[in-house]
């Protein structure tokens, strides 16, 4: 055949997912957890995407199973529920991380088991069973040996659970679970000043059920970490792909679905820059987005590894004028500012508003300067520390029970 000539017919091998329940592996799982003393459900991405959300709250509502999440599996049950636990994984809670350890049945909905929630494999989910439920069976025992496949789709595998498991005594696990999560709080409580969290808490308490995209990088992770979502797709972010400029447009796409509600794209520095060109776009359209900047004058994650890991042999991550120097300072004035870009000008080149924010009291009127503005995009500069990190952290190559609580300076 010529480089011209196209065949006549295409023959395309199509992807067909089984989506019934085998009720005979319902019952074994059931069977499974009716005996745990210290069960645990992770959930994935899978649980929202099948639009699973309110059958798992009956779910954990029913066990009394305590719950915890993957980076994508944020929002499959409400975070404010005394049974949730948080994030798991190389940037999960101490609590949720070790509930995962020493949990003795795992119940997994909608997750692949990835290094990023894993850790080191040979030593994860060691004295437990683990029961998998995915969509997708080629997921199943690919990177986890497991207990009990069931392939099916979360939905319909949650209703059948909810349909033969029985609650039984649990005696203190979830107690005990709650009480470490207490003790040992992700929080940036400790740091002066202006950080991500202040910012993300004000988002908490002031807005009902925002919609709140996420960039990639340390953006992402301190959203992961402190936001509250009480449902499915309140939180949009790039979790396997992991793609740097997903935020800005993410929430455009967002607000045009969903014109009634409040979305905020909560980006880094670096990565916010990838598609800044789509100011155009929002004010092209009038749409209201409020662009959160959290501007550290870094690739935050980058840096963040190489202080940690590489003797602070920092290369290819400061993006201010003075390559030279990292400090956490107070910030300069306007006229000697030296953070690149001038994200304020950039935005008001675009007709967008704009303001930098450099302390905790005048956090509100940023945002009461987006919440004012409706014909176009808000954009929000936060100026935050450059060496503030993302913890706890587990080391590659290493165990979730090996997890960095503090900075090591």
């Amino acid at each position: 055949m010529g480089s011209d000539e196209y065949p006549t017919e295409v023959n395309i091998r199509g992807y067909k997912p089984n989506m019934a329940v085998h009720v005979g592996q319902v019952k074994k799982a059931c069977s499974i957890i009716s005996k745990a003393k210290r069960p645990l459900f992770l959930l994935g991405g899978g649980v929202s995407i099948s639009g699973a959300n309110q059958l798992m709250m009956d779910l954990i509502e029913k066990t009394g199973i305590p719950v915890v999440t993957t980076l994508m599996g944020k929002g499959a049950v409400d975070t404010r529920h005394p049974l949730y636990l948080g994030n798991v994984g190389i940037h999960g809670g101490y609590a949720p991380n070790v509930a995962l350890t020493d949990c003795d049945v795992m119940i997994s909905i909608g997750t692949r088991f990835n290094d990023r929630i894993t850790g080191k494999l040979s030593t994860f989910a060691q004295h437990c069973k683990i029961i998998h439920i995915d969509v997708d069976a080629a997921s199943i025992s690919k990177n986890i040996k497991v207990d009990i496949p069931i392939v099916a789709d979360a939905k319909l595998a949650i209703e059948k659970l909810l349909e033969y498991i029985e609650p039984h005594d649990l005696g203190d696990w979830p107690e005990q679970l709650q009480q470490l999560k207490a003790e040992r709080p992700v929080t940036q409580a400790d740091e002066e000043g202006l950080t991500p969290q202040t910012v993300i808490d004000y988002i908490n308490n002031h807005y009902d059920r925002p919609i709140v995209t996420t960039d990639v990088g340390q953006n992402q992770l301190w959203t992961t970490q402190f936001l509250e979502v009480q449902g499915q797709h309140q939180m949009l972010t790039s979790g396997g792909l992991g793609t740097m400029g997903y935020g800005f447009p993410a929430a455009l796409g967002a607000q045009m679905g969903n014109p009634d509600k409040r979305v905020f794209a909560i980006c880094g520095d670096g990565g916010v820059q990838m598609n800044i060109q789509e100011f155009a776009t929002a004010m092209h359209y009038r749409l209201p987005v409020t662009l959160i900047v959290l501007n550290n004058g870094f690739l935050g994650n980058v840096r963040q590894w190489q202080q940690l890991f590489y003797d602070k042999r920092y290369a290819c991550t400061n993006l201010m004028m003075d390559e030279s120097s990292i400090v956490t300072r107070d910030i300069i004035d306007n006229d000697e500012f030296e953070y690149v870009p001038d994200f304020v000008k950039l935005a008001e080149a675009y007709g967008a508003k704009a303001m930098r924010i450099t302390k905790v009291e005048d956090i509100e009127k940023g945002f009461q300067l987006a919440d004012t503005f409706k014909n176009g995009p808000t954009l929000l500069e936060f100026i935050i520390p450059t060496e503030l990190n993302v913890l706890p952290m587990v080391p590659a190559g290493k165990s979730l029970s090996d997890m960095l609580l503090k900075d090591k300076k």
